[in-house]
C-alpha cells in the first residue's frame, strides 16, 4: 500500500507532504488546479521520464517520494532482496531532477537505475490513462493475464517443461550432427597409439626417474666412494685405518704400564674394525656400478619423449595415465555416435509429440478461457458507458517451433463503439476509453492480479449521470482489495470514493501553489456540491451532495488492507 507521497518543487507545487489511506481515494479539484500534479509524480517515482521543465520556476531542483508498505510474500520483496536493496520490508523511492536536466533516483536510500525503478515499480504500481507503465498493453502480460482467467497454469508449466525438453535434444543433435566424429575418432586413436607407446603409469615414471638419476650419477659415486675408501684404507700411511693401528699399537704398549688403558684399547680397536668394514661396503658398491651409456641413453630418450607427450596434452606428466582413459572413452563415444543420433531423434519425436499434446491442452483451456474473459469485459464495458463495445481475444499462430507459452500469440481487442472495428488495446486512442477499458479489464480479473496499487486518470472522461456512478462502484469494488486512486471530474465517482483528496490553487507572495489536502466528511459535502453545483452552492445542492456521499458508501465493501 502507498502510505505517503512528498512533492517538492514540481510545477506549481512548493510542498507536498500527503499520507495516503487504504480502499479508493478519489482526487478532486477545480480544472486547472493541478490535479494531475500528483499522477506525474508518481510517474516520476515508477521511473518516468525526467523533464527539467518541471522543475518549479526559481527552484535549483524537484523531488518526489513515496513509501510503499509491501504486502506479505510480495515478489517486489523478492526483487529488492536479489538486488541487495532490501531494508526490513520497507520501501521508499525517492526521484531528484535538477533544472540543468540532472536525474537520480533512490531505492531504499541506496542510488538506483531508472530501469531499476520501472522493473520495480511495475510489479507494484499501475497507471492506467494518458501515461505510460501500464502493463495492460503489453502482449505477453495479457498472455499471462488470459492463463490465470483460464486457470491454465498447469497446463502452462508442462508446456513449458515440454518445450525445454525439446530444445535440449534438439542442442544435443545439433552438437552431433555438426561434430565430425570419424575424423575425430581417427585422431584420438592416433594420441592413443603414442601414449600407449610410452610409460603411463606413475610408479614406473617415478621408478625410471630414480633409476636415471643413478646411472646419470654413476660415475661420480664411483669416483666419489673410491676416494673414500683411500682415505680409509688404501695404501698410504696417513689413512684413517693406518693412523689408528699405529695409536691401537703404542696404546697396548702404554696399557701394560697403566692397566685402566686396557678399556680404551678395546674401544680403538673396534672403531678399527668398523672402518675397515665400512671402506669394504664402500668398495662392494663402487664394483657393483656399471657405467652404461646405452643404457642411460634408453632412459633418458624414454623421460624425454614422457615429457613431450606431456606439453602436447597440456597435462602433468604423472596424469599422462588419465588422459589416455579419457581419450579411450571419447573413442568409445565417437564410435557410437551414428547410434546416438538415431536415438536422440527418436527422443525428440516422443518429446514433440507430448509438447503437441500439453500444448492443444493449453490452448484449448485458453480459448475457453478467451470467451468468457471476452463476455464477462463486454459487459462491464457496457456497464460503464461504452455501450455496444466489444471485447475479445485473437490468437495468432507461431512459427511451429516449440515455445514455452504455447502455441499462439495472444492480443486484446477492443471495440469502443458499435459499428467500429476492433483494434489491438495498445492502439485505442481515447486515454478515456483506454482507462474505462482498463478498468473493465481490473475488474474482470481482480482476483488474479498481485499488483496492490492501481491509480486512473480521466477514467470519466465523457461520461456523466448513472454512468458515472457505476464507474465510483466499480472503482470502490477494486479498494476493497487493492488500494486506488483515481483523477476525477464527477460528484458520482468522487461520492464513491472511501477517501477524498482536495487539489486547490493559491498564491501565495505572488506565487500560484497547489496544496492538496484530505477532507472530512463536512468538507467532502461541500466539495462533492461544488462539483454539481453551479455558481452559488445552495442548500439542496448540499443536500443532494450529502445523499450522494451516503449512497456510495452503501455502493461497496470497506477498503481493503
Amino acid at each position: 500500500m502507498l502510505t505517503s507521497l512528498t512533492i517538492r518543487d514540481l510545477a506549481v507545487t512548493d510542498r507536498v507532504d500527503l499520507g495516503l489511506a487504504p480502499g479508493f481515494s478519489a482526487i478532486t479539484g477545480e480544472t486547472g488546479a493541478g490535479k494531475s500534479i500528483l499522477i506525474d509524480a508518481l510517474s516520476l517515482c515508477c521511473g518516468g521520464r525526467a523533464d527539467s521543465g518541471a522543475v518549479r520556476s526559481g527552484a535549483e531542483r524537484l523531488e518526489t517520494a513515496i513509501d510503499i508498505r509491501l504486502p506479505s510474500g510480495h515478489s517486489a520483496s523478492r526483487w529488492l532482496s536479489e538486488h541487495d536493496l532490501d531494508d526490513d520490508g520497507a520501501l521508499s523511492i525517492r526521484r531528484v531532477v535538477k533544472s540543468d536536466g540532472g536525474s537520480r533516483a533512490y531505492i531504499n536510500g541506496r542510488s538506483a537505475t531508472q530501469q531499476q525503478l520501472r522493473d520495480l515499480t511495475a510489479m507494484l504500481i499501475e497507471i492506467h490513462g494518458q501515461h505510460e507503465h501500464q502493463a495492460l498493453l503489453q502482449r505477453s502480460h495479457q498472455l499471462d493475464l488470459l492463463d490465470d482467467f483460464a486457470q491454465a497454469s498447469g497446463e502452462r508449466k508442462r508446456v513449458a517443461n515440454a518445450a525445454e525438453t525439446v530444445r535440449a535434444l534438439d542442442a544435443e543433435i545439433d552438437k552431433l550432427r555438426h561434430s565430425d566424429n570419424a575424423d575425430r575418432a581417427d585422431f584420438m586413436r592416433h594420441q592413443l597409439h603414442e601414449l600407449h607407446a610410452a610409460t603411463l603409469e606413475p610408479a614406473r615414471i617415478s621408478a625410471l626417474e630414480a633409476q636415471h638419476r643413478k646411472l646419470a650419477s654413476a660415475g661420480a659415486l664411483i669416483h666419489g666412494m673410491g676416494q673414500i675408501e683411500a682415505q680409509l684404507c688404501g695404501d698410504d700411511e696417513m689413512t684413517a685405518v693406518a693412523v689408528l693401528r699405529r695409536a691401537l699399537a703404542e696404546l697396548q704398549r702404554l696399557s701394560a704400564l697403566d692397566p685402566e688403558l686396557t678399556e680404551l684399547v678395546g674401544q680403538i680397536d673396534a672403531a678399527t674394525i668398523a672402518l675397515e668394514e665400512a671402506a669394504r661396503d664402500l668398495r662392494d658398491r663402487r664394483d657393483a656400478l656399471d657405467i652404461d651409456p646405452e643404457a642411460l641413453a634408453q632412459m633418458e630418450a624414454e623421460l624425454a619423449r614422457l615429457h613431450a607427450l606431456a606439453r602436447k596434452h597440456r597435462t602433468p606428466v604423472f596424469e599422462l595415465g588419465q588422459f589416455a582413459a579419457h581419450l579411450e572413452r571419447q573413442v568409445q563415444d565417437a564410435a557410437t555416435a551414428g547410434e546416438r543420433l538415431e536415438q536422440l531423434l527418436r527422443d525428440r519425436d516422443v518429446a514433440m509429440h507430448a509438447y503437441g499434446a500439453a500444448a492443444g491442452r493449453l490452448s484449448e483451456k485458453r480459448r475457453a478461457g478467451a470467451a468468457r474473459l471476452g463476455q464477462k469485459i463486454s459487459a462491464l464495458m457496457e456497464e460503464l458507458g461504452m455501450r455496444g463495445g466489444r471485447f475479445e481475444c485473437a490468437f495468432e499462430s507461431s512459427d511451429g517451433s516449440p515455445r514455452g507459452t504455447g502455441n499462439e500469440l495472444v492480443e486484446f481487442l477492443v471495440s469502443a463503439n458499435p459499428g467500429q472495428p476492433s483494434r489491438p488495446l495498445r492502439k485505442v486512442a481515447s486515454g478515456g476509453e483506454l482507462a474505462r477499458i482498463s478498468l473493465a479489464i481490473k475488474v474482470a480479473t481482480i482476483a488474479l492480479d498481485d499488483t496492490p496499487i492501481l491509480v486512473f486518470d480521466e477514467v470519466d472522461s465523457g461520461i456523466g449521470g448513472a454512468i458515472a456512478e457505476i464507474v465510483g462502484r466499480k472503482l470502490r469494488t477494486l479498494g476493497a482489495e487493492r488500494q486506488v486512486l483515481c483523477v476525477t471530474h464527477l460528484a458520482q465517482v468522487a461520492a464513491c470514493a472511501h477517501n477524498q483528496l482536495r487539489v486547490s490553487k493559491h498564491v501565495v507572495a505572488g506565487r500560484t501553489q497547489s496544496r492538496v489536502e484530505p477532507l472530512t466528511d463536512t468538507e467532502r459535502i461541500e466539495e462533492l456540491a461544488r462539483m454539481q453545483g453551479g455558481i452559488e452552492i445552495t442548500a439542496a445542492t448540499r443536500a443532494a451532495a450529502q445523499e450522494m456521499l451516503a449512497r456510495g458508501r452503501q455502493s461497496g465493501s470497506a477498503p481493503g488492507p
